[in-house]
C-alpha cells in the first residue's frame, strides 16, 4: 500500500518505510500491539472526559459498545443503559 498520510512528507514516509521493512515480524507484531493498546487508552479517556460519572466498569462497557456495536453489544450485555 502506498497511502502517504496528508501530514507526512515524502521523505519521511520512505523513511518510515524503510524502518519497518528492518524491524522483524515480532518487532512489528509488538509495534502494532502498542498502537492497538494506546488507542484503547485514548478512547477510554474520550469516555471519561464526556462521562465524569462513569466509574471503571462503565469506561469498560461504553469502550465495548463502541467496540462491538450496538447489535452486539445488546446480545452480549442486554438492555443495559450505556452512552458513549
Amino acid at each position: 500500500m502506498n497511502y502517504i498520510s496528508p501530514d507526512t512528507t515524502p521523505e519521511a514516509h520512505k523513511k518510515q518505510v524503510e524502518i519497518l521493512r528492518k524491524m522483524s515480524p515480532s518487532e512489528r507484531a509488538e509495534m502494532a500491539f502498542q498502537l492497538s493498546d494506546d488507542l484503547r487508552r485514548t478512547v477510554e479517556a474520550g469516555i471519561r472526559h464526556r462521562h465524569p460519572e462513569y466509574d471503571e466498569q462503565m469506561v469498560k462497557k461504553a469502550w465495548m459498545k463502541l467496540t462491538l456495536g450496538e447489535r452486539l453489544f445488546r446480545e452480549i450485555f442486554g438492555a443495559i443503559e450505556v452512552a458513549v
